[in-house]
């Protein structure tokens, strides 16, 4: 189911979803009907358009914004907390710099912000996050990157989940077994709206602690410019994953 879900989400999203409606619009235009004809040519260049068009920061963080309905966490919002929770979020493989696999980008901004507030708040923490595709776990990375270059302990570490719903079932217990019942999450602003009610139906009281926003840059060539998929990929699959899980939740 896991993998089936992935490859699924890797048709429809860009590149190859729009590139997939493109071809099918080219095959389309060979027929003899000439209404088959134009509306292949029609199909073939909005999906190349709408590629386009996603590659651009400005449609990205459109897309992104309603995914981040949490503020930055204020000091007040942590009375109570008990524990501050990492989600990972994708490995660097192979990296040849450190001599095997490692944190990756997002993973990077996640923990560093999860330093940041373990300093200032005391509070222990638990990473979470296997290894999906192999090699090594999320979690295990992401423990020596914070014990190791930010000079932070990890309390708890979570490394068998593949995914954010896994993440929330397997910490649960982690967490019980120390008493803790209301946690400080730490994942992307865009993500957190699907994460934190992953793990508040795990019986946990969730604060929301986002990181990483889409944000534009001053610039207003910069936000126009196609440069990369990164921004508007991330946001669609997140409208995707809270779609599944709202069918799931239907079908259950």
């Amino acid at each position: 189911m896991f993998l089936l879900k992935k490859i699924l989400v890797a048709l429809i999203l860009p590149p190859t979803g729009p590139v997939l409606l493109a071809l099918f619009g080219l095959w389309l235009s060979r027929a003899k009907s000439r209404r088959w004809q134009y509306g292949g040519i029609t199909l073939a260049t909005l999906s190349l358009l709408s590629l386009l068009a996603l590659s651009t920061p400005i449609v990205g963080h459109a897309l992104m914004a309603p995914l981040q309905p949490h503020p930055a966490l204020s000091p007040g919002q942590l009375q109570g907390v008990q524990a501050i929770v990492i989600l990972g979020g994708g490995s660097y493989y192979g990296a040849p710099e450190y001599g095997g696999d490692t944190i990756g980008g997002p993973t990077l901004e996640r923990i560093r912000y999860g330093a940041w507030l373990a300093r200032k708040s005391r509070l222990p923490l638990l990473v979470t996050g296997g290894a999906p595709y192999g090699g090594r776990a999320e979690a295990d990375s992401m423990r020596e990157a914070l014990e190791q270059e930010f000079g932070v302990a990890v309390r708890w570490v979570e490394s068998a989940s593949r995914d954010t719903a896994e993440s929330a079932r397997l910490s649960a217990p982690l967490l019980a077994s120390a008493g803790i019942s209301r946690i400080a999450l730490i994942s992307h602003g865009w993500h957190l709206p699907r994460a934190v009610p992953l793990f508040e139906q795990q019986g946990l009281q969730v604060v929301a602690a986002p990181t990483a926003f889409s944000m534009p840059s001053p610039s207003l060539l910069e936000n126009l410019l196609p440069s990369d998929l990164s921004g508007s990929r991330w946001a669609l699959n997140e409208y995707l994953g809270q779609l599944f899980y709202r069918l799931k939740d239907a079908l259950s």
